[in-house]
């Protein structure tokens, strides 16, 4: 299973968005992983909100670059009170459509 995550540092004020099968492991990584990263300037971070997406990869990194393309703080805010990504998935669906993009 895939999943969508939105975490926040409140230090920096800051929203991170991504995809993974394993939301706590990754929360985890980002607060603790030895690399250096964009993640790694504004710990510790919080879970924020977690959508489940499907069995499939493709589909969570499709939906994961829709919403990164919007590049609004406020959209993700927006996203963080919604119960599920059903208009997102349709949008992401109807852009491929639209483009003739295969996933």
């Amino acid at each position: 299973m895939y999943y969508i995550y939105i975490i926040y540092s409140q230090n920096s004020d800051k929203y991170y968005l991504g995809y993974t099968d394993d939301p706590e492991l990754r929360l985890k990584r980002h607060n603790t992983c030895c690399y250096t990263s964009y993640t790694h300037k504004h710990r510790p971070w919080e879970m924020k909100k977690v959508f489940e997406i499907g069995e499939s990869g493709n589909e969570a990194i499709r939906i994961e670059r829709y919403i990164k393309r919007q590049k609004s703080r406020q959209f993700l805010e927006e996203l963080i009170k919604t119960k599920d990504l059903s208009r997102i998935k349709a949008r992401v669906i109807g852009e491929e459509r639209n483009t003739g993009a295969v996933g």
